[in-house]
């Protein structure tokens, strides 16, 4: 009998999609207005999902405090109005597209949860626009 539990948060973060192999005009072609040179920023809406069976003991998949700690720690502290491009080093060498700020943040969340829950990131970049991760 497997649960979900979710967890939503937000952040602000200024970041530009531009690949520095390519001309700015291929870069302009491929990601337009995203490739602003002075950046640009989203107000993501971050939710994280577990999954697992229920501890008899408490009935939890996992404490949803524990989790909000875990997130506001490791994620919201290292991410919230941040220029994802010039101050986080996981985007020194991969643009920082929704589908890559999505991977980091499960690779920095997944050593810190039991490895018997599944946890899967969704990132909403825009009301409209959302990731999943692992899909």
């Amino acid at each position: 009998m497997k649960v979900s539990v979710f967890r939503k948060e937000h952040f602000n973060a200024a970041h530009r999609l531009f690949n520095p192999h390519w001309e700015f005009e291929k870069n302009q072609q491929v990601f337009g207005k995203c490739n602003n040179k002075y950046y640009h920023g989203h107000n993501y809406e971050l939710i994280v999902q577990l999954t697992g069976t229920p501890d008899p003991s408490t009935g939890f998949v996992y404490d949803l405090k524990k989790l909000s700690d875990l997130i506001k720690e490791h994620i919201l502290e290292k991410f919230d109005h941040k220029n994802l491009n010039e101050e986080l080093v996981e985007f020194s060498s991969i643009i920082p597209t929704a589908e890559n700020i999505a991977i980091v943040i499960y690779d920095i969340i997944r050593p810190l949860i039991d490895s018997d829950l599944d946890l899967k990131i969704r990132l909403y970049e825009t009301p409209r626009n959302y990731v999943e991760y692992p899909a």
